[in-house]
């Protein structure tokens, strides 16, 4: 067999190397093809997928789906219903079109929906309230109310059971366990804490409930009022955890302003005043709390009655009182994370229930002798 030259050796070698160059050539261009085509496909697939989610779920359909939508549900949890209940495909899809459409202030209640609906029909129903059923009869409760107060002046008189009967409920302790079982974030130890005299103080939102029974039981009323606390409070679960702080600790503070604030815009003005006492090592000196201390209503406070030794009494002890004095609502929740700038120390209220403020002690005085007098 005749010997290659080296020459013919270099030659074939690169003829082996363009073969190779060829089949990597083939092998990249087939595998880009199968990319291209894959992504191609998938593109089509999700471009479907979120046409189909923007579509009716059934076009033809008849069926009446009731939902409920519980008082202060967001956007997330109610895109979650939807889908849950088969109104919408895809809940994710559905916060997208609502919030490209800019839409807001969805409204509580049993609605009926079909899964024929449209997405801008569904969000138009959740936004006027056209509700499937019309509730037998609603029970309002007013912001301030103490359990005692929501017993007598609301229980009693709106429903069949009594105020005893209420208050007997409110504080059975295996009742409590149970919903501390339910309720695991809201309802924590804290609400069992040696000086709280009532443990679901101030955790029962106020706000007016419809029922679609003619005799709701006790524990469809408060649970329902649980419901709505959870509701106004998860928007700040995350500011909450960011500070250290609990839904007992936002209740409590938030249950001092909607006791002293007599406007909307006094909460978060006031709410700096408390930050600013607490800021100095001041008392709280706040007079509800003392009232509260004392179990008994009271017009005005004497000087005698600010030495009155209790847990709860804001003049005798430092910081916030050991649980809520009151049920607070979504407006002083919000001030009690968010309250204004300011330097203020002290206040003070008229004779027409208007909030007088003053940085200094002399300030203060000062604004007594003009609003108040001796």
């Amino acid at each position: 067999m005749e010997k290659k030259s080296k020459v013919d050796i270099m030659f074939d070698r690169m003829k082996e190397k363009k073969k190779e160059v060829k089949i990597v050539r083939r092998i990249v261009f087939a595998i880009a093809l199968i990319l291209i085509i894959g992504l191609g496909i998938v593109g089509y697939q999700g471009y479907n997928y979120v046409t189909s989610a923007l579509e009716p779920v059934d076009p033809d359909s008849e069926e009446v789906i009731e939902v409920e939508v519980p008082i202060g549900s967001n956007l997330d949890s109610i895109a979650a219903l939807l889908e849950e209940n088969g109104i919408i495909e895809d809940a994710r899809i559905y916060k997208y079109y609502v919030k490209f459409n800019n839409e807001s202030e969805f409204q509580a209640g049993t609605y009926g929906l079909l899964p024929s609906m449209t997405l801008d029909e569904i969000t138009q129903s959740l936004k006027t309230g056209t509700v499937y059923r019309e509730p037998l009869f609603t029970i309002n409760f007013p912001e301030g109310l103490t359990l005692e107060q929501i017993a007598e002046n609301v229980i009693a008189e709106k429903t069949d059971y009594s105020a005893e009967e209420f208050m007997e409920k409110v504080t059975d302790e295996a009742y409590i366990d149970n919903l501390m079982a339910n309720y695991p974030n809201l309802l924590t130890e804290e609400i069992k804490g040696e000086n709280i005299r009532y443990a679901l103080e101030g955790y029962l939102f106020p706000a007016t409930y419809p029922f679609y029974e003619e005799d709701p039981s006790l524990e469809l009323i408060i649970e329902g009022m649980l419901d709505a606390t959870q509701a106004n409070i998860a928007p700040y679960t995350a500011i909450l955890e960011e500070q250290g702080k609990t839904p007992h600790w936002l209740l409590t503070f938030a249950s001092l302003l909607e006791e002293e604030a007599t406007s909307k815009a006094d909460r978060a003005t006031i709410a700096s005043v408390f930050y600013n006492r607490m800021e100095v090592d001041m008392p709280l000196q706040t007079d509800p709390t003392v009232i509260y201390a004392m179990g008994e209503h009271r017009d005005r406070l004497f000087n005698e009655d600010y030495q009155f030794e209790h847990p709860y009494s804001t003049y005798i002890n430092k910081g916030l009182p050991p649980g809520p004095i009151a049920s607070s609502g979504a407006s002083s929740l919000e001030a009690a994370l968010d309250p204004a700038e300011t330097e203020y120390l002290f206040f003070l209220a008229d004779s027409e229930g208007v909030n007088h403020f003053a940085v200094t002690y002399e300030e203060h005085l000062a604004n007594r002798d003009e609003y108040i007098g001796n």
